[in-house]
């Protein structure tokens, strides 16, 4: 498995507004190899929050091809275009899972 996170620094008080922008799915879900996207809100940071988008997928192949496709060029330009003034920046990490347990 393969999982890529997008570290989205925004304002104080923020990250709610944010989690509510990827309410609206555009279309990864059904990209093949895609398995599953979390948001998680980092805690206890003093200075603005942050929201991890992380996405898990079959392996790095079916990523790369999310990325190539339509429907990610349509999600991520209008995203571009309405970028919210709260949003400070982001770090994007990639992951190759070594291991993995379930309950």
């Amino acid at each position: 498995m393969y999982v890529v996170t997008n570290a989205i620094r925004v304002k104080k008080g923020y990250a709610s507004q944010l989690v509510e922008r990827f309410k609206e799915r555009k279309g990864i879900e059904q990209s093949p190899g895609f398995i599953r996207l979390e948001l998680h809100v980092t805690q206890g940071l003093e200075d603005y929050d942050e929201v991890r988008v992380c996405t898990t997928w079959e392996n790095k192949q079916s990523f790369e091809a999310w990325t190539q496709s339509e429907a990610f060029r349509k999600a991520h330009e209008q995203k571009a275009k309405d970028r919210p003034d709260y949003v400070l920046g982001n770090e994007m990490f990639s992951y190759e899972v070594a291991l993995s347990f379930q309950a």
